[in-house]
């Protein structure tokens, strides 16, 4: 699968790579890294790092 900047991801201020919702949802999975765009509530993110990132979501 061929990734695409603007879609898949983009570059933050910092220079880092982020991957959109969009790409995380085709990929099908939390993968437990707590991703900032991700779709599925960081359901493989373990306590207490996934209810500070549930609420940094909410905060957003």
């Amino acid at each position: 699968m061929k990734i695409e900047e603007g879609i898949d991801y983009y570059f933050n201020e910092e220079g880092k790579m982020v991957l959109t919702a969009h790409y995380l949802l085709h990929r099908g999975y939390c993968c437990g890294n707590g991703c900032r765009h991700c779709p599925y509530d960081y359901q493989n993110v373990p306590e207490p790092r996934r209810t500070q990132l549930l609420k940094e979501k909410t905060e957003r």
